[in-house]
């Protein structure tokens, strides 16, 4: 595709397909599916239903998860040779949580030209519904699947200033939900469910909420699960020992988190808060 007798090496493009509307697919991403040499996709038996639908039969070639690794690098020998591949996921952007990261990593080292053709995300498609004022944000993909690393993970995320953006599958949603519930607290949270399909559901409530919701239904299709942060604390105090003591008496927080914050905020070294912050929090239940 758009090659000429000066072009030796092939296109590789990044095509973001629907997340379900198939309305939703862009016109120069149809033109290049239908031009490109070979569609490598994440499920084949899936694109092809696309591809049907609006008439298409460009070849196909499988490119999943547990192939990458092998399958990026003959990709990327039909490319130097000449060939031009569309790269598809099953809904959405390609290497967001799916499959294409590796593939374009090798890509770029090989010197081979790589186009992003901009379309469907069901990360900023919930976003846009959602209505959170933080103008940042942080994505994490899907929660690890073992309990004990997707606890370590919220952990280590209960003092993040950011709204914390997760996938999830219908099966662990409420797994996720309990363990944030339990170790971030009962924040504000909205789910974006089946995006752009016909029993989309957009929810904005307490996590309690949503898990009451998750429990009590059959939940189908996957979930964009968005958690606010905790409202901003307002610190007083004029010296390291004041704001200690106010952190020890209108807060929750650890001594080992406060300590790390203000150490953070004061630009003062952590062991030296941490000690004063043991006399101070001493005797604190």
């Amino acid at each position: 595709m758009g090659k000429d007798e000066k072009t030796v090496m092939g296109i590789l493009y990044i095509a973001a397909t629907p997340i379900g509307n198939l309305e939703d697919i862009t016109l120069r991403c149809l033109r290049v599916l239908g031009e490109v040499d070979l569609i490598a996709a994440e499920d084949t038996r899936h694109t092809r239903k696309l591809l049907t639908h609006f008439e298409i039969s460009t070849p196909l070639i499988s490119y999943y998860r547990e192939k990458e690794v092998q399958r990026s690098k003959q990709l990327v020998e039909r490319l130097l040779a000449g060939e031009s591949i569309a790269l598809v996921s099953d809904a959405g952007t390609p290497g967001i949580s799916d499959p294409g990261a590796i593939l374009v990593a090798q890509a770029r080292i090989a010197g081979i030209s790589i186009v992003p053709l901009p379309g469907a995300s069901a990360l900023t498609t919930a976003l846009s519904a959602a209505g959170i004022m933080n103008p940042h944000f942080l994505f994490l993909g899907f929660a690890p699947s073992k309990k004990s690393h997707r606890r370590s993970l919220l952990t280590s995320l209960k003092s993040s200033p950011w709204p914390l953006v997760f996938y999830e599958s219908p099966r662990r949603i409420q797994s996720l939900l309990s363990d944030i519930l339990e170790i971030l607290g009962d924040r504000q949270g909205f789910w974006a469910r089946e995006l752009t399909k016909t029993f989309e559901e957009l929810k904005s409530c307490k996590v309690s909420t949503l898990l009451d919701l998750a429990a009590s239904k059959k939940n189908r299709g996957e979930f964009v699960l968005i958690i606010e942060p905790d409202k901003l604390i307002c610190a007083e105090g004029e010296n390291l020992s004041e704001l200690l003591l106010w952190y020890r008496d209108n807060t929750n927080m650890t001594l080992k988190d406060v300590s790390r914050k203000l150490a953070g905020d004061l630009g003062l070294s952590r062991s030296k808060v941490y000690q004063e912050a043991l006399t101070i929090f001493k005797g604190k239940k």
